[in-house]
């Protein structure tokens, strides 16, 4: 069942999303060469308690932790690992949920550790403005196909990298994961049609070896499954939540008020 949210709904996820949006602007001096993974899980963990929310990936599914981090060619749903040093070059991705009073709140970002190289930037910025691409797409009135389209055209066609097709948004609220399902392709004008109040992520990742496939890995001792790309390329992933309104899409989880202007609530 897919619901339609509120204007007050709307404006209690935007808190939530604040508080997101600024543990991952926090995130983005503490990351450095040398660094535990497991230092990062405890950063996010105590920002957004210190900010009066909850981390709720916690006990999803018997998840222990507050984030997933993915290194390299980990695509997603990798853990905080004690003993995990980062190194010059490596490729983070950082992902996690925040519950503010009952109101839910989703985002990724990935980050370059260290000294970064063309091959990093190209992917960083081609994920980054196929996130964008599948924003503008999130309009009253259009369909979940036309946001994939718009993501899967891009990466595909233009850059030529990886679109994953395994690992799609959703919608959020009350819940972490709802309906609808957002794929990252598709055809334009076909599938579920966008209406005001629904509140969705879009969170494409982009392989960057041209690949869109992936492949399933475990990780030892927690029989817990996670993601890395096929071909074994760097992955990448921005996702935000966003409310589809009779205005526009408006993002919840803005990191940057000035290159998100016109997507502000």
């Amino acid at each position: 069942m897919i619901t339609l949210k509120s204007a007050r709904e709307i404006a209690g996820m935007n808190k939530s999303g604040a508080i997101l949006a600024a543990a991952h602007r926090m995130l983005r001096d503490k990351i450095v060469v040398g660094m535990d993974t497991w230092e990062i899980e405890q950063l996010v963990d105590n920002f957004i308690q210190a900010h009066g929310a909850t981390a709720s990936e916690k006990g999803v599914d018997g998840y222990k932790y507050a984030t997933c981090i993915s290194i390299n060619d980990e695509v997603a749903h990798a853990i905080p690992r004690k003993g995990l040093k980062l190194k010059n070059h490596d490729v983070v991705t950082v992902d996690f949920c925040v519950n503010w009073q009952g109101y839910q709140s989703d985002s990724a970002w990935t980050y370059v550790v260290g000294e970064s190289t063309p091959e990093i930037e190209r992917l960083l910025a081609v994920t980054h403005k196929a996130l964008y691409l599948g924003i503008e797409q999130a309009q009253v009135g259009n369909r979940v196909g036309d946001i994939g389209y718009a993501i899967q055209n891009y990466v595909e066609n233009q850059a030529h990298m990886g679109d994953v097709r395994e690992l799609i948004g959703h919608g959020i609220g009350p819940s972490v994961h709802e309906e609808p399902d957002i794929f990252h392709y598709g055809r334009p004008h076909h599938g579920l049609r966008l209406r005001a109040g629904m509140v969705i992520t879009i969170e494409p990742m982009v392989n960057a070896g041209g690949s869109s496939h992936i492949e399933t890995k475990v990780m030892p001792k927690i029989d817990w499954e996670y993601y890395v790309s096929a071909d074994r390329s760097l992955a990448a992933q921005f996702e935000h939540t966003l409310a589809i309104t009779a205005t526009g899409p408006k993002i919840l989880t803005s990191q940057d008020n000035v290159f998100d202007q016109k997507y502000l609530l």
